[in-house]
C-alpha cells in the first residue's frame, strides 16, 4: 500500500483538555481573564490578584509536565504550544490592557500598549524558535517577570497621585519591555523559587484584598 494512502489517526483537539498540565495552563488562562476583566473595570487590586495566580499556574504546568510519566508525544508537543499562546495573553495582553485602563484609555497610552503587545509577540516567537541559552538561562527578561514586578510596584500605588503613578507605570513597563528583548542573559527561576512564588502569590493576594 502506498505510504501516502495510509491515514495516521490524529487525536482530537478536545482530547488535550484531559491532560493535567493543560488543565493547569487553562486555569492560568482563566486567572488572566479575571485579571483583564478587572483591569478594564478599574478594579486594579483584583486585576493584580488574577495575574499573580496566572503566573503561579504558568509555573506549575511545566513542573507537572516534567514529572508526569506516560504522556504521549502528541501531548508533549501540544503543551508548549498552548502554554506559549496563553503566555501572550497573560504577560502581554494583560499589562497592555492594565496600562490603558489605568491611563483611563487616554490615546497617549496606546503607543505603550502596542509596544508591550509587539514585544511579547516577538519574544515568544523568538523563544519558540531558538529556546533558552541553556537549561538555566534565558536570553532577555522572561515575560512573567514583568507582572511579578508590576504587582509588587502596585502595592505602593496609594502613595502617589493617579497622574504620577500612571507615568511611573508607563515608564516601568517600557523599561521592562526593553529588557524583554535585550540580548542579555537572565536566570530561569526554578527549584526552590517555585515555593517562593507560592508564598509571594499568597502574601500579595492577601495584601491586595486588604488595600483594595
Amino acid at each position: 500500500m502506498p505510504q501516502d494512502s495510509i491515514t495516521i489517526k490524529q487525536p482530537t483537539m478536545i482530547s488535550f483538555v484531559k491532560d493535567l498540565p493543560n488543565i493547569c495552563s487553562l486555569a492560568g488562562l482563566f486567572s488572566a481573564l479575571i485579571g483583564i476583566y478587572n483591569a478594564i473595570l478599574g478594579n486594579f487590586s483584583y486585576a493584580m490578584i488574577g495575574i499573580l495566580w496566572a503566573v503561579l499556574f504558568d509555573w506549575t504546568d511545566g513542573i507537572i509536565a516534567r514529572k508526569m510519566k506516560g504522556r504521549t508525544e502528541h501531548q508533549k508537543a501540544f503543551g508548549p504550544q498552548l502554554d506559549s499562546l496563553i503566555d501572550i495573553i497573560s504577560f502581554a495582553v494583560f499589562p497592555a490592557v492594565f496600562l490603558l485602563s489605568y491611563g483611563q484609555f487616554n490615546p497617549l497610552f496606546l503607543p505603550g500598549a502596542f509596544l508591550i503587545f509587539a514585544a511579547g509577540a516577538i519574544r515568544l516567537s523568538y523563544f519558540n524558535v531558538f529556546g533558552m541559552v541553556d537549561g538555566k538561562t534565558y536570553k532577555g527578561l522572561a515575560l512573567d517577570n514583568n507582572v511579578i514586578i508590576l504587582a509588587f510596584l502596585f502595592l505602593f500605588e496609594r502613595f502617589f497621585s493617579h497622574l504620577v503613578f500612571s507615568l511611573i507605570l508607563y515608564a516601568l513597563l517600557m523599561i521592562m519591555m526593553v529588557f524583554n528583548l535585550a540580548p542579555v542573559k537572565t536566570p530561569k527561576f526554578t527549584g526552590k523559587w517555585f515555593y517562593f512564588l507560592i508564598s509571594y502569590t499568597v502574601v500579595l493576594t492577601s495584601l491586595f484584598l486588604i488595600i483594595k
